[in-house]
């Protein structure tokens, strides 16, 4: 069994994750926000905490943490005793975010069909643009089907 990670590993793992959030489109701030949440023993974390171990201001902080309620990835909460907002990471981050990437699959494939009706279902292009709303339509529908299953099999803590 490994010992404890020192606090070096685990910036360096935070850091190297929220590199592969940002080349995956998630806003630089936010993905060392959640990385850094992600590894949190309590998956909680205050602003200042947050501050502290990612060396950012409270002004990034606040921004970071805004944007991922918005999108329902973090939550704020009160502990009880504390003053102090505390944000919690969904145990689903990732199925949350693959949903939203899927609801964006369902905006491409209706955006390219309405190119279908625009240049002509037996155009070339009507082709192209049907090809792809097609492929749209086959990757949502099994992607909704995937974290359906996972859901299923691996209930919310």
């Amino acid at each position: 069994m490994s010992s404890e990670p020192t606090p070096a590993e685990v910036s360096q793992f935070v850091e190297r994750f929220a590199g592969v959030l940002t080349n995956s489109g998630v806003p630089s701030m936010s993905a060392r926000v959640m990385a850094r949440m992600l590894v949190s023993p309590t998956g909680t974390m205050t602003a200042a905490e947050l501050a502290e171990s990612l060396q950012i201001s409270q002004p990034a902080v606040s921004g970071a943490v805004r944007q991922l309620i918005q999108v329902s990835f973090i939550t704020r909460e009160r502990l009880p005793g504390s003053r102090k907002d505390h944000y919690r990471i969904r145990d689903d981050v990732f199925a949350a975010i693959l949903e939203r990437r899927n609801n964006a699959l369902g905006e491409w494939e209706s955006s390219v069909l309405s190119g279908v009706d625009l240049f002509g279902p037996d155009t070339v292009i009507g082709q192209r643009l049907t090809d792809n709303a097609e492929f749209f339509a086959f990757i949502r529908e099994d992607l909704n089907q995937m974290i359906k299953n996972w859901r299923a099999t691996h209930p919310a803590r």
